[in-house]
Formats: structure tokens, C-alpha cells, sequence
């Protein structure tokens, strides 16, 4: 029995709009249409908003490179999320330029992952946080993952906290009525993974309201390098989790998974060859607006991949230093943005995949892309 039949694995109710289109009515919905990223800006660095015309402008500078943004489900707050260091969050209304409201700060003795997430009701915020404890030599080490519920009326500051039940967690998201934390372990291309093999990287799935846990997931020996990072939903309860892999000794090993209720993981297919183009690495992942397709970009790689959600390879394109990604309104398309400023729409459908729109001349895009609405 193949692994994507050894489980059932419950997709939404599929669209049927077009796949292969340039910008649709959809997007010219006005102040509520738009996507939220991450970038440099000269010698700094900010959270920009993309308009439908694919044009970056400035909505909050920052003091430090951001990682991860969100957008409220209730209202035009926003929040990005720095990473590396990690030491603060930019709270800001993408509906208003200039500046930020305010920024907070991880809890004591700890950085940010780079990633938070608003709660359905916008209430509160929960952000992924790793201890950074010393060894014997003084020397930073990989720590324990701790998950922030912050009050957002309250300033962001933290009410309550949760073990993540792993190590160096990165991405976190609610999924139906499961809250998924990505632990990556080990990080690749960093100190700690210096003649690492084995990252120690899970899928822990917790109860959203006490942080209690549900379920776990691991990868087999045979992919125990991968670091687990990147979480996407559709709009649904499907999941899946993107990787980057500690070695680099030509192995191809797969880079998306499918993720179950318990936390249990099942690979996506792909051609040897396919796998290897991404080098490795995935910087983001996203599913369309219908739920039918996912894509993962690697900048890395130069390529943004696109999928069925049910695991099948459809193909890639192109995108030089490309990895901030998200869904558009229309179903079977996707934007994605470069470290160059170039952003590009995807169509896909099952047959294949292509570029339908460009513009160059933007930012320097960043990680991470959110849909607004």
C-alpha cells in the first residue's frame, strides 16, 4: 500500500475557476486586496505591502530583518517577526504607511523563530520562541521551543506560555482544531549543524486553547537530516510542512510533507531530478485559494515547485533568490517575490505549470509573503 493511501487525507471543497489567468476581477477588490512581505529597503529593512499591480510600498521600517508577517483575520493590524538575531516584532497597520504602532520583544533569555500567528479571533497572538542556552565553552546552542500567547489588546504582552515538545521550533499554525508547531532541530548552515547528521526535528500537534499535546510526528532514519520549517493550511484542516536538509551529499530526499491529525508525515512525489533542482532547501510554501494545489519556492535553488495537494509533482519555474510565496484570490495561482525585486504570478493546473505576469524594480524581497484577506 503506497503511503498516500495508508491514511484518508480530507481536502476541502475544490474551486473550479480557471487556472491559467492574469490578474482577475478578484483582485481589484480595492483597500482589503493585497499581499504583506518582508524586504530590504536601502540600507535598512521594513514589512512592505504588494498591490495588484504587483508594486511594493513601504508600510513599516524596521530596525532589524524581518522574517515572517501576519495579517489579522479581524482588522488592518499586522505583525513581522524578526529572525536572526530574533529580538523584536513590528506591530503595524498594513492600511497605513510610515510607521510601525509599536514593537515587543521575545521573553527573557529567548529569540524569536521568526514566525507568529493571530488567533482566529484576532485576540491574541501566538509566537514560536527558542531559549538560547550557553555550553561549557560559552557557545550558543540549539534550545527548547516555547510558545508565546500574547494579548494583542493587552500590548502583545505574554499571558501564558506552552512547551512546543521540541527543539528549535520555527513555524507554527492552527489548522482546523489543531495548533501544528514545526520543531526544526538542528538549523541547517548554521554553527550547531557543523558535522550534524541528524537534525532531531517533529511535528507536534497541540490542543489550541491549553497548549496540551495531541500528537507527533517524525521522519525516518532515512531522512533524520531534514529539518522540518515551514507550515501551510488550506481552508480546511490539510497541512503540509516544508525542509531543508543538514547535508549535502546528493542524496535526493524529499522536501514537502503531508501532514495527518496525529502528526504523522507522508512524503510528496517528485522525480529525483526535481528534488535535487531545489538544492536541498525550501524557503517557503503555500497552498492555492481552492486547496487543490501547494507550491514551495527555494532560493536556493533559483525554483518555485508546485504540487496537487494530494502529492503529485506537477513542475517548476524559475525565480532567481525567489522565496517570499503566497496564494492570489483566483484558484490555481500563486505570487511570488525575489531577493532581486522581481515578483512574478503561476498558474497551474494538473497538466502543468507556467509564469503568467512580471515586474521587476521592487524591493529586496525577503522570506515570507502573506495574502491579505
Amino acid at each position: 500500500m503506497s503511503l498516500l493511501s495508508r491514511r484518508s487525507f480530507t481536502l476541502g471543497a475544490l474551486l473550479t475557476l480557471p487556472a491559467w489567468t492574469q490578474l482577475g476581477a478578484a483582485e481589484a477588490r480595492g483597500p482589503t486586496g493585497g499581499w504583506l512581505s518582508t524586504a530590504g529597503i536601502d540600507d535598512g529593512f521594513a514589512a512592505v505591502c504588494v498591490d495588484a499591480a504587483n508594486t511594493a510600498d513601504v508600510r513599516a521600517p524596521a530596525p532589524a530583518r524581518l522574517h515572517g508577517v501576519e495579517a489579522s483575520p479581524t482588522g488592518p493590524l499586522a505583525v513581522a517577526v524578526g529572525r536572526r538575531p530574533g529580538h523584536v516584532a513590528v506591530v503595524f497597520r498594513w492600511d497605513q504607511g510610515g510607521a510601525p504602532v509599536s514593537t515587543f520583544t521575545p521573553g527573557a533569555g529567548r529569540v524569536f523563530s521568526g514566525h507568529g500567528r493571530f488567533t482566529p479571533d484576532g485576540r491574541f497572538f501566538l509566537t514560536n520562541e527558542i531559549e538560547r542556552p550557553q555550553d561549557a565553552d560559552g557557545r550558543r546552542t540549539m534550545g527548547r521551543g516555547i510558545i508565546a500567547r500574547r494579548d494583542v489588546a493587552g500590548g502583545f504582552a505574554i499571558i501564558e506560555e506552552w512547551p512546543t515538545q521540541g527543539d528549535g521550533p520555527h513555524d507554527l499554525l492552527r489548522s482546523g482544531d489543531m495548533l501544528v508547531v514545526a520543531n526544526g532541530g538542528i538549523e541547517p548552515h548554521t554553527p550547531e549543524a557543523r558535522a550534524a547528521e541528524v537534525t532531531g526535528s517533529s511535528i507536534t500537534v497541540l490542543d489550541p486553547a491549553s497548549g496540551g499535546q495531541r500528537g507527533e510526528g517524525r521522519l525516518s532514519d532515512d531522512l533524520a537530516s531534514l529539518s522540518l520549517r515551514h507550515l501551510a493550511r488550506d481552508g480546511a484542516r490539510s497541512t503540509v510542512v516544508a525542509a531543508q536538509d543538514l547535508l549535502n551529499d546528493g542524496v535526493a530526499r524529499p522536501l514537502l510533507f503531508g501532514i495527518y491529525a496525529d502528526g504523522a508525515l507522508r512524503p510528496f512525489d517528485a522525480p529525483e531530478t526535481a528534488w535535487r533542482e531545489l538544492r536541498g532547501y525550501v524557503g517557503s510554501v503555500a497552498y492555492d485559494a481552492s486547496g487543490r494545489y501547494v507550491a514551495c519556492s527555494s532560493p536556493r535553488g533559483g525554483r518555485v515547485g508546485v504540487w496537487r495537494a494530494d502529492g503529485r509533482y506537477i513542475g517548476m519555474v524559475p525565480l532567481v533568490d525567489g522565496c517570499s510565496l503566497a496564494s492570489t484570490y483566483e484558484a490555481g495561482t500563486f505570487i511570488a517575490a525575489s531577493g532581486y525585486g522581481e515578483v512574478i504570478r503561476i498558474a497551474a493546473h494538473d497538466d502543468g505549470v507556467g509564469i503568467t505576469g512580471r515586474r521587476t524594480g521592487g524591493p529586496r524581497f525577503d522570506n515570507h509573503m502573506v495574502r491579505i484577506g
